[in-house]
């Protein structure tokens, strides 16, 4: 194994300079991508030898080193800390304690112990080594509040000093990406409300999307959070100390002195209703003990100057996720180890591909290019995030984000997904790159996923800097393939399991496309080239809901 990683290391050198995909003619004019490189990339960060490169560990360490020479021998220079590659983020990990999570309903003075985890779950606690919670239920609908799409599940609530019950998912009628942002709020808006804990309700219609029994292989996963210089873990609330994902057929309880029944709530919900809330009448007691561990993992961060005097002190970030989730827990499986070949193994090899190219150009272009490659995206944008807050180069010479996150490479495809594209000037950007390599632009096809802000470019789409994420389409080249049932195969079987590896990939579904890889590569090269060298800087669209929430004076269509 070790000499087979090491071939794929040393192959990359005979690499540099070639051109795969493109034509000659066309290779004259601009570097095109070459499928080797990308192949040899994902050979090394998708071995068995990586364990999955779990958030902290050695072999994550490995992933990361392999990453910042390979930057570095293309010539890029350091943009970490203290003038290296590397920008550690300290980490609190945490996990449950074994038998320490208590669910107890009480009921016109009767005491119910629910059972775990089969009526409930939990993860520990970021904040407190030890929680014990007693206190009234309040239904509160979706658990959502925008003033933009009328929408407060709040309304006439007091849910200070109580336990939040609220449903997984959020209503149809919101926009996707919009609806994405609002559903990632949930939890600050209870803690802002005074609320002592969140019980979330598996829905009948979350059942279709993400089985609860798919939700239990991740039960002895720990969680992470990064740590402001203060030690307190980032994006916690301390007054929340409460916290339970139900199964619906447990959760019913819950609702026996409700004045609406929980079918009935899901009756609602299925015609497209969204349910008022109310007290629940009963009271519940919630139990757990965490135990902590204080790890760091690194951000690796690379830059190309940029060539004109005044425009080089902005930038171009390329952003992707080294890490993956490191060992399964499902004993059902002889191999253990998630190698996450498409997760995200494939979108750090176009990354790196993407930074060959721009190292290769006769110039550097206008604006300087910032490839940040980032740890924990698997535990909740950790290191996205942590990059967003602990910038090093200033937030607001920070112009656009050109994010790569598992693009499935498992057919030819002929669209792609821009998410975030309609709310910028980057719409056009996009749309002309993937033109010249005769690739549509899709509607997003299930945006029931919350795709938009379950990528590292919303960390700093919350900053105000305009992004765009893009993602394979369902539309394929050979008509002897369907896209879209072979992503959803991908998604169903082999998203965050161990089956993510390129000898499982190739059984089931042929050869790897690293053709199809050099085509991404070619067009996520094209929107950040144009970026840097348009003068004027990428902006929100003054209609924009993200330009209402998050713009800025520097970025905003609505000031130019």
């Amino acid at each position: 194994m070790k000499l087979k990683l090491i071939a794929a290391a040393l192959t990359l050198s005979a690499l540099t300079g070639c051109v795969g995909t493109a034509s000659q003619t066309s290779a004259v004019l601009a570097p095109a991508a070459n499928a080797q490189a990308i192949e040899a990339h994902m050979q090394f960060l998708s071995a068995d030898a990586l364990a999955g490169r779990d958030t902290g560990s050695k072999e994550h360490e490995i992933a990361a080193i392999y990453i910042a020479t390979q930057l570095q021998a293309l010539g890029l220079k350091p943009a970490g800390e203290n003038d290296s590659y590397y920008q550690r983020v300290p980490m609190r990990k945490a996990r449950l304690a074994a038998n320490s999570a208590k669910f107890t309903l009480h009921v016109d003075g009767k005491n119910t112990e629910l059972s775990y985890p089969k009526a409930f779950f939990t993860g520990p606690n970021m904040q407190h080594a030890a929680t014990d919670v007693t206190a009234p239920l309040v239904f509160a609908g979706y658990g959502m509040v925008s003033d933009e799409f009328s929408i407060n599940d709040y309304a006439g609530l007091d849910v200070k000093g109580k336990i939040v019950v609220i449903l997984a998912g959020r209503p149809d009628s919101l926009p996707s990406e919009e609806a994405a942002h609002l559903n990632s709020l949930k939890t600050k808006l209870a803690a802002e409300r005074g609320a002592v804990g969140v019980i979330t309700v598996h829905t009948p219609i979350q059942e279709k999307n993400r089985p609860y029994a798919t939700s239990l292989l991740y039960l002895n996963t720990p969680s992470m959070q990064w740590l402001n210089a203060d030690g307190v873990p980032a994006d916690n609330y301390p007054n929340l100390k409460a916290g339970a994902y139900m199964h619906p057929d447990a959760a019913a309880a819950l609702f026996a002195k409700a004045p609406v029944s929980l079918v009935d709530i899901f009756t609602q919900l299925d015609n497209k209703h969204s349910p008022k809330g109310f007290d629940l009448g009963v009271s519940a007691s919630l139990n757990r003990k965490s135990n902590y561990e204080q790890i760091s993992s690194p951000n690796v961060i690379a830059v190309l100057p940029g060539s004109d005097p005044i425009l080089k002190d902005e930038y171009v970030v390329i952003t992707a996720h080294s890490d993956h989730i490191g060992l399964s827990n499902d004993l059902r499986s002889d191999d253990k180890i998630n190698n996450g070949a498409m997760d995200n193994a494939a979108g750090v090899s176009i990354l790196l591909e993407t930074a060959r190219l721009f190292a290769q150009l006769p110039e550097a272009p206008k604006r300087s290019i910032l490839f940040v490659v980032v740890t924990g995206e698997e535990k909740g944008l950790l290191g996205a995030d942590y990059f967003a807050n602990h910038p090093t180069r200033p937030i607001e010479k920070l112009v656009a984000n050109v994010n790569l996150d598992m693009p499935v490479l498992l057919y030819p495809f002929a669209d792609m997904i821009a998410f975030g594209a309609n709310h910028s000037s980057l719409g056009n950007v996009v749309k002309q790159a993937a033109a010249k390599e005769g690739i549509a632009l899709s509607a997003d096809p299930m945006p029931e996923q919350a795709i938009f802000t379950r990528s590292d470019h919303y960390t700093l789409v919350k900053k105000g800097i305009p992004a765009v994420f893009l993602m394979t389409g369902f539309k394929s080249q050979d008509p002897k393939q369907d896209g879209g049932q072979i992503w959803g195969s991908f998604f169903a079987k082999h998203y965050h399991k161990p089956s993510d590896d390129i000898p499982s990939l190739t059984k089931e579904y042929g050869p790897i496309r690293y053709d199809a890889g050099a085509v991404f590569t070619n067009i996520n090269f094209n929107i950040a080239l144009d970026i840097a060298n348009t003068k004027q800087r990428p902006y929100w669209l003054k209609d924009s809901f993200f330009n209402k929430v998050f713009g800025q004076p520097y970025n905003s269509e609505a000031v130019k």
